[in-house]
């Protein structure tokens, strides 16, 4: 007998209640999720559990993923970076520096829209806009 993985449907699971916001603003991804954690009061740290790893063209590609847990609840917010020695995790969206996708319970549009008006306050950021998942053709890459 063979069983096969059906990844549309684990691709469908986790991005289930999710939000994803695409970021373009021209810094380090440890400097902007400083930004967020003192200028927004989040604590976005490091999680190299789940870090994205990539091989293409015989080649790592290793993409950080910053974690922020919303206490009390099962949201979590997760930045991850676009871009590792010129490969990018959505090569759909190579314009967009950071993502940010929100997981774990759901995200009305009033508290989203607050957010990338948030957002758009840090120096530095020159876009926020979402991404819905119809315009994502690599969704896969963003799960860990």
């Amino acid at each position: 007998m063979k069983l096969t993985l059906n990844i549309d449907d684990i691709t469908d699971d986790f991005f289930s209640d999710t939000r994803l916001l695409g970021i373009i603003a021209v810094t380090k991804n440890y400097r902007f999720c400083w930004q967020l954690n003192s200028f927004l009061g989040y604590n976005f740290r490091l999680n190299r559990d789940i870090e994205v790893h990539l091989r293409k063209k015989e080649r790592n590609y290793f993409f950080p993923v910053y974690q922020h847990n919303v206490n009390n609840t099962f949201l979590n917010h997760y930045i991850y970076h676009n871009s590792f020695d010129g490969e990018y995790l959505l090569p759909e969206f190579k314009h967009i520096d950071f993502l940010w996708l929100m997981k774990g319970d759901a995200v009305c549009d009033d508290d989203c829209n607050n957010l990338i008006r948030s957002v758009k306050t840090i120096p530095g950021v020159q876009l926020v806009t979402e991404l819905t998942n119809e315009k994502i053709k690599n969704k896969g890459h963003l799960i860990f």
